[in-house]
């Protein structure tokens, strides 16, 4: 019992994790399932375990980059957070404007509407597709009609 606890807390001095995180590293490195538990709640009682924190923080410091859907769907299926808490913590926080974040990336690409051939734009409107972005708003940026669109 007392090497999974060691184990939890050296797993959480690398990088914050949500429980589920947690319990799958620590039966991955061997430990039984009770063992894995009872260290969970052994740093959850020190407050060095908070699902709600790490969800908190995954979506304000991704939101610089990535679609808050994107955010959300890594948080479910990498993170294991439940789709309770990332509504709640969503609900709290206030939504990015996302098509802001598109322009921060056209400019910092250094997209030119009128000088940008279509490979260009194929190539850029795949990289924020990958990042979650929705296919409506980042051709209304680029100042495209989406019937043109193939």
């Amino acid at each position: 019992m007392r090497r999974a606890k060691l184990k939890a807390l050296r797993l959480l001095e690398s990088s914050d994790r949500t429980e589920s995180q947690l319990t799958d590293r620590l039966l991955r490195a061997g430990f039984e399932r009770e063992e894995a538990a009872a260290a969970v709640e052994y740093v959850k009682s020190f407050g060095y375990l908070d699902d709600e924190r790490y969800v908190r923080n995954y979506l304000e410091n991704g939101s610089r980059k990535k679609s808050r859907n994107l955010l959300v769907q890594e948080l479910k299926y990498r993170a294991g957070a439940s789709e309770e808490l990332i509504q709640k913590v969503s609900e709290e926080l206030e939504p990015a404007d996302e098509k802001e974040l598109i322009r921060d990336f056209l400019e910092k690409k250094g997209y030119d509407r009128e000088n940008c051939d279509e490979k260009q734009k194929r190539r850029l409107l795949s990289a924020l597709l990958r990042r979650g972005f929705r296919t409506g708003d980042i051709l209304s940026v680029m100042g495209e009609d989406i019937q043109d669109t193939p």
